[in-house]
């Protein structure tokens, strides 16, 4: 009995050590799945169904949204080019816009630097004289459009001008990268124009020269010239003193002098003789400052496309020249320009012509 009861009691004792340990083991596995269990269900309330046929059905608009107006793009233009290219000019415009704004907060930091520490034009880097230049321009053009809008339903009908004429009424933010080969062509032909007769004035003044060596230099440098050859810096150099007195000296040019060169600096020549002379003086003076600054900052420091604007700048349709040509043209003209004074811009001016009429490459 005393031997049974001792067997009986062994597998009680073990049930006694064993049921508290397992209670405990169950409820820390239960505590352990709460989380385990939770998880799932928040996942599944993020990422449900319903938000995922959204997802989809967003981008499957989006894809279809661009193929038709692919479709739609490549539709205008097969049968209505003359309007799709009006919905060009327009798409362009609000880049244009942009750009044209970035560029009048870039001036105004400029002017205000200029303003805080009295800086004057010529005092500035080479990069920030060029952008204040090339803004003044453009916005001079965008007030006259603005003006021109001002009457009531005007601007409809200058909407029409600017699609009729583009390169008349907008800047070049607003141009198609084609727009602007075929306009600065257009404008280099226009300048082009008055060469021959510019030339023609100056072998008329050689008679005039009172220096025989001076007279004879600049006959033989209008042969040159006419007859095709591209003059050395040296040549027109030797000229200098004729430029700055009686009878090419800026203040002795005589109006239809003053009217051509105008044409040939992309200036407008309908202006009485005063203001024809003033307008030259300012240009030539801010082309001999740029010219200076340039100077100092190097050519090699420019892109390959600042090189071609300076160029073009300067008389040079740089549109079609390699970039190795346009920058020894543009040595050649620094050359002759950094060894001026303030009395011979007019030979700064005449160059324009003298320097780029028979450049290789130029005449097509």
């Amino acid at each position: 009995m005393a031997l049974s009861r001792v067997c009986w009691a062994r597998p009680a004792l073990w049930r006694s050590a064993v049921i508290p340990g397992s209670f405990v083991t169950r409820r820390l596995q239960l505590s352990r799945s709460v989380p385990a269990w939770r998880a799932p269900r928040s996942s599944k309330l993020h990422l449900s169904p319903k938000a995922d046929e959204r997802k989809n059905l967003i981008s499957y608009v989006v894809t279809k949204t661009r193929a038709i107006n692919g479709t739609y793009h490549r539709f205008l233009g097969r049968q209505f080019p003359r309007f799709y290219a009006l919905y060009t000019v327009f798409m362009k415009g609000i880049g244009g816009i942009q750009m044209l704004w970035a560029d009048a907060k870039k001036a105004r930091r400029i002017k205000a630097n200029m303003w805080k520490h009295n800086i004057k034009f010529h005092q500035l880097s080479y990069r920030e004289m060029e952008h204040l230049r090339q803004f003044r321009r453009d916005i001079t053009k965008c007030l006259f459009v603005g003006i021109i809008s001002i009457p009531p339903f005007a601007n409809y009908l200058v909407f029409l001008l600017m699609y009729l004429f583009p390169r008349q009424l907008l800047v070049k933010h607003f141009w198609t990268p084609k727009q602007q080969t075929d306009f600065l062509d257009i404008y280099h032909s226009l300048r082009k124009q008055s060469h021959s007769e510019i030339i023609t004035y100056l072998e008329r003044a050689s008679a005039t020269v009172s220096d025989e060596k001076l007279r004879w230099h600049l006959t033989d440098l209008c042969t040159k010239v006419q007859s095709g050859t591209h003059p050395t810096t040296h040549d027109i150099l030797a000229l200098r003193d004729c430029f700055s007195t009686h009878p090419l000296g800026l203040n002795q040019l005589q109006a239809l002098q003053m009217k051509a060169l105008s044409r040939a600096v992309l200036l407008t020549p309908y202006l009485p003789a005063p203001m024809l002379r003033w307008r030259l003086k300012t240009h030539t003076t801010v082309i001999h400052q740029l010219d200076m600054a340039l100077a100092k900052l190097g050519i090699g420091q420019l892109s390959a496309q600042e090189v071609k604007s300076a160029c073009y700048l300067r008389g040079l349709n740089s549109t079609h020249i390699a970039d190795d040509r346009c920058q020894t043209w543009l040595g050649e003209w620094l050359q002759i320009s950094c060894s001026l004074k303030e009395a011979e811009l007019s030979l700064l001016l005449h160059n324009v012509v003298l320097l780029s009429t028979n450049y290789p490459e130029t005449r097509r």
